[in-house]
């Protein structure tokens, strides 16, 4: 990593993995997400990763309409690159989940690399007091079901993503995923510069801890040639801020929000998204690390401007 390198910070808003029940906090209507993007993006954050929920029961939902209602605010009210979700929720198909990025042709989505167990079902044992039926539902099937992210989906998304004039944050939740993105480097159908993110902490991925870290790091670098790549860190849950300040030391970009962790510190839940962007900001100024502004982070991404996107 060149020493003068500034450092993106991703905000997750609200994402699919945590329910209503589980944190009175969480963002579920629009103007809450538009509330919650705007204060994180005020706060530091360069990218806003971008999910919608229902306004009834906050059950998550790939329904343009429902991106409609905050996406065109939030890209009028700030300069943040704006990051569309094609991986949804795990139980969801995937041509359900391509719906919003391939309607809004954003400068930036997410694309999993891999089918894999996505195991949410543990939450239960914490969270047994649940508002609403589908959050149940939700977990207990997250124990006999797949994160299903083919070849042929990849490819189909990545495809159609491009054509768009869109770039992807290809999201690595293991060690097989960084071989599944390079197949498609070695076919030549990737775009530079890539983003790849390494999503720690999920069960049924990779964990979250320095070695594993560095065991991904090592391989990316393998693969695509050290300094070939961007690439960012995801830790989940109460491994957030230490596998972030573990990448950033490293030099990687971070990833904070709603959406991979409810807490601020231990025991206290993040009352916005904007308290996580905070801490890590301060991580960062720790490690005398620069924060990128959001035309910085289009510059290192290679991204087309928000002025060409169908967010109106």
């Amino acid at each position: 990593m060149a020493k003068n390198k500034k450092v993106i910070i991703s905000c997750a808003v609200t994402g699919a993995i945590h329910t209503p029940s589980m944190s009175e906090y969480l963002p579920v209507t629009a103007d809450e997400v538009i509330e919650h993007s705007l204060a994180a993006h005020e706060a530091g954050a360069a990218v806003l990763h971008l999910h919608a929920r229902d306004e009834i029961d906050g059950h998550p939902t790939q329904d343009p309409e429902e991106f409609q209602k905050f996406l065109p605010t939030i890209q009028n009210s700030c300069d943040a690159v704006i990051n569309i979700t094609t991986g949804g929720g795990p139980q969801m198909s995937v041509e359900e989940r391509m719906k919003p990025a391939m309607h809004f042709k954003p400068e930036l989505a997410s694309l999993n690399m891999g089918s894999m167990n996505f195991g949410l079902f543990p939450m239960l044992k914490k969270h047994n007091q649940l508002k609403f039926p589908w959050e149940k539902e939700m977990l207990e099937r997250s124990k006999h079901s797949l994160f299903k992210n083919t070849f042929e989906d990849i490819e189909n998304i990545m495809t159609l993503g491009y054509e768009n004039g869109t770039r992807f944050e290809f999201e690595c939740y293991d060690v097989g995923h960084l071989y599944n993105l390079h197949y498609f480097h070695r076919e030549g159908m990737l775009k530079g510069p890539y983003f790849i993110q390494f999503v720690m902490g999920i069960m049924g991925g990779i964990g979250a801890d320095a070695d594993n870290l560095l065991h991904m790091k090592k391989t990316a670098d393998k693969l695509f040639g050290e300094g070939g790549y961007e690439w960012s860190v995801v830790g989940a849950g109460a491994t957030q801020m230490k596998i972030n300040a573990t990448g950033a030391a490293l030099g990687s970009h971070v990833r904070v929000g709603l959406e991979d962790s409810l807490w601020d510190g231990p025991g206290n839940l993040a009352k916005t998204n904007a308290d996580q962007v905070k801490r890590v900001v301060e991580i960062l100024n720790g490690l005398s690390l620069e924060v990128a502004t959001p035309d910085e982070a289009r510059q290192m991404l290679g991204l087309k401007g928000k002025d060409k996107t169908n967010i109106k």
